[in-house]
């Protein structure tokens, strides 16, 4: 069926990596080892921060906030992706495009938001440590955290609305393994400067100007570890904010160049694997980060696990 302005309500066609059959194989097997650690470790993180008391401080709130985020993202793509990969067809239903492409802006922008609320609390917590419960009380920061989810939701639905209004000419390929804005909107028939513009400046708003508040957040942070003397308060601080950091670079540098840049400038095929990274092998390496580098959550682990074998010879 033909909606008004051409575009087709019927299923869609994820092309994926179907150019290159012999990857297919090999990708989907990568595909599900990293959504099983995205699983495993997010889940870790949420539930070690939730039943250890020791990590309920604002730091852990976000970070929780942060697995939880990821992994509704994760499974919002994966799954289809796998279902496509390892079967005959490619489809994917217009209903399931949509919410697809909503979920996928919507958390995206969210995590945008809350990587920088996570550098403002590493910011009070170093350079403002006599302060710090009281800067960052818990009604400050599940404000902070529902404004990341509502500002995540606003852009969505702006975006969303603009790009499925126009019109495809019946085109039902859509050349990424999942339903994500620039393979949506090439398969437009028409170019729509207003969708760009759009785009642009909501990349300013989700993506330069978090970036531009962690980047100086970052700068008093290392101004302030300089004057410390102590060692192992100054390598405490360099695990906590490197962990962030670590994921910080990964995420926003692959966010920046497919969003940022003109969209028919971009590589279809250098922005899958580009999209592969941010969308499957970011979460996945999130917990890994903050678990290697974070002795809090390692302790936390294993007072949990004591516990729980004091609980079973009992």
């Amino acid at each position: 069926m033909e909606t008004s302005n051409g575009s087709s309500t019927t299923d869609f066609i994820l092309l994926g990596f179907s150019d290159r059959p012999q990857l297919e194989s090999i990708i989907s097997v990568i595909v599900f080892i990293f959504y099983i650690v995205t699983l495993v470790g997010n889940t870790a993180i949420i539930l070690v921060s939730y039943l250890d008391t020791q990590l309920h401080t604002p730091m852990y709130f976000f970070l929780s906030n942060l697995s939880f985020l990821d992994l509704c993202y994760t499974t919002s793509i994966i799954p289809q992706m796998l279902a496509n990969l390892w079967g005959p067809k490619k489809s994917i239903t217009y209903g399931g495009c949509v919410l697809q492409f909503f979920f996928a802006l919507d958390l995206g922008a969210t995590e945008c938001l809350l990587l920088a609320v996570m550098a403002y609390d590493r910011y009070a917590a170093v350079c403002q440590p006599l302060h710090y419960t009281v800067i960052m009380h818990p009604e400050l920061c599940q404000k902070m955290v529902l404004t990341s989810w509502l500002g995540g939701l606003g852009s969505a639905l702006i975006v969303c609305t603009l790009t499925l209004k126009l019109p495809r000419c019946g085109n039902r390929k859509v050349d990424n393994f999942f339903c994500e804005m620039p393979a949506l909107i090439k398969m437009a028939c028409v170019y729509s400067k207003v969708i760009e513009i759009v785009v642009f400046a909501l990349g300013v708003v989700f993506l330069l100007v978090p970036l531009s508040l962690i980047l100086f957040s970052y700068g008093v942070i290392t101004r302030a570890v300089m004057r410390i003397r102590f060692a192992g308060r100054w390598k405490k601080v360099l695990n906590t904010c490197g962990s962030h950091l670590t994921v910080v670079t990964l995420f926003y540098g692959t966010i920046i160049y497919m969003y940022m840049k003109p969209q028919n400038t971009t590589s279809q095929e250098q922005g899958k694997f580009f999209t592969l990274f941010y969308t499957i092998v970011t979460p996945s390496l999130n917990p890994l980060i903050y678990t290697l580098r974070n002795k809090d959550v390692k302790s936390a682990v294993k007072r949990i696990l004591v516990i729980d074998k004091c609980s079973a010879k009992a």
